[in-house]
């Protein structure tokens, strides 16, 4: 008996220990983790590092490499190609972030009032993004045909142009089609984002407000803005961060051309890296993408620490 009251009494603290933590958030939260966290760690952290080694090395396709330390990244720092890809990707992302949250906020805000049909609507607005990025660029492939555009058709049948528009033959007009394109697939993903937070916004501020005599403006300034600005931040970085790595787009418009003026930074380490078989200096372009990436995702996360910022106050 006594021997059975001493195990009963060790057990018991065990079963507590082991109650507790079942019922820990905590501990919950760390084992909800854990799976993803090994996938992460499979499929991103390991890429990631082979990406850093690589970057070091003069491997090629079939053929192992041997370190060079910053060899690649010395050629790469003379490389015109390089630093036009560079201008590329900056101009890439910039004007089409821009333009992806200004439609998207003003789409966002139409879909918020009351319309009639405005389920349909939404799921209308959807389609740009569940469409495939492949199935997304081919058909903007034909749109901007030089020979076969719609746009150059519409144009001409209503005299306003001439000739055909040359869209993806020349370095200007490529530009501005492959940023028209990300922006028509990109604004799904804002406004919709950008709806759900307006959704979270309580109706009774706009009330007090407009008793206080604001007018429309007001209540965008004072009201929708401030409280949507920590979901404006977290868009804004996601969108960056998408439109900066975009690949597939641009690989089916254009491949980079003409005479690279859409080269992206990761269509030119697909170039030198796959195609080109220098799996090393691609690998140094795609880590060069690196202190980019940080730099937007570190303006997101400090900004979003900032707590009178996230409620629309001044530091």
């Amino acid at each position: 008996m006594v021997s059975t009251s001493s195990e009963l009494s060790e057990a018991q603290p065990r079963g507590s220990a082991l109650s507790r933590m079942t019922n820990s958030h905590n501990w919950l939260g760390l084992g909800f983790m854990v799976p993803a966290a090994v996938l992460l760690l499979l499929f991103l952290t390991y890429p990631l590092g082979l990406g850093v080694w690589l970057g070091f090395t003069d491997e090629r396709i079939g053929r192992p490499g041997i370190y060079v330390g910053l060899e690649n990244y010395e050629l790469l720092w003379d490389d015109s190609v390089f630093w036009l890809s560079v201008f590329n990707t900056l101009l890439y992302t910039i004007v089409a972030s821009v333009l992806k949250f200004g439609l998207g906020l003003w789409l966002a805000l139409i879909l918020n009032q009351r319309l009639p049909l405005k389920s349909f609507f939404r799921a209308v607005v959807l389609l740009p993004w569940v469409v495939p990025t492949v199935l997304s660029a081919i058909a903007f492939w034909w749109i901007y045909d030089a020979q076969f555009s719609i746009i150059s058709w519409a144009l001409q049948e209503l005299g306003l142009i001439d000739g055909r528009i040359n869209f993806l033959g020349d370095p200007e007009n490529a530009r501005a089609s492959v940023i028209a394109a990300n922006v028509w697939r990109g604004i799904p993903f804002v406004a919709i984002t950008l709806l759900a937070g307006l959704q979270t916004i309580s109706p009774s501020l706009y009330e007090a407000a407009t008793l206080d005599g604001a007018n429309r403006w007001q209540l965008f300034r004072h009201v929708t803005l401030p409280l949507l600005t920590p979901i404006i931040a977290i868009v804004m970085t996601f969108s960056v961060l998408f439109t900066f790595t975009d690949f597939q787009l641009i690989y089916v418009l254009t491949r980079g051309g003409p005479v690279n003026a859409t080269h992206l930074m990761a269509t030119l380490s697909f170039q030198r890296g796959i195609s080109g078989g220098q799996l090393g200096e691609g690998a140094a372009i795609a880590v060069a993408m690196i202190p980019f990436l940080l730099a937007a995702i570190l303006f997101s996360y400090f900004g979003l620490q900032r707590r009178r910022w996230q409620q629309g106050g001044r530091d």
